[in-house]
């Protein structure tokens, strides 16, 4: 098993969700974050309404851009199918597409039933 951290725009949220259920994936967990990356939150690259607190006045940088960060596990065999999902929908040639980590998951413990592995995600 894998868990697939995406960090993503937070506009994109619906059509990812939207793909990753028609491709069998219907479960994630979605958390608003702030974050920058190597534009460094300059002003004009993200489409946003931002609080000007976040915004540093010396550069007209922000100091944080919020984001989506997805948490998805899955099956070994649906890595590759998740991951292009991500990409085609996110996908836009910008600054601030966001970024894919896969990581590997050792169990999962399914609290209300007690099963694991891939029987507690299936």
């Amino acid at each position: 098993m894998k868990e697939i951290i995406a960090m993503i725009r937070p506009k994109m949220m619906t059509k990812t969700k939207d793909v990753l259920e028609k491709t069998g994936i219907p479960s994630m967990t979605a958390l608003p974050v702030l974050g920058r990356g190597k534009q460094q939150g300059i002003v004009g690259e993200v489409n946003i309404e931002y609080r000007p607190q976040i915004l540093e006045q010396k550069n007209r940088r922000m100091k944080y851009i919020p984001k989506r960060m997805l948490s998805i596990i899955v099956k070994d065999d649906e890595v590759d199918t998740v991951i292009k999902s991500l990409i085609e929908v996110n996908h836009t040639g910008e600054f601030g597409d966001g970024k894919i980590f896969i990581c590997p998951v050792d169990d999962v413990l399914r609290v209300r039933t007690g099963e694991n592995g891939e029987n507690a995600i299936a």
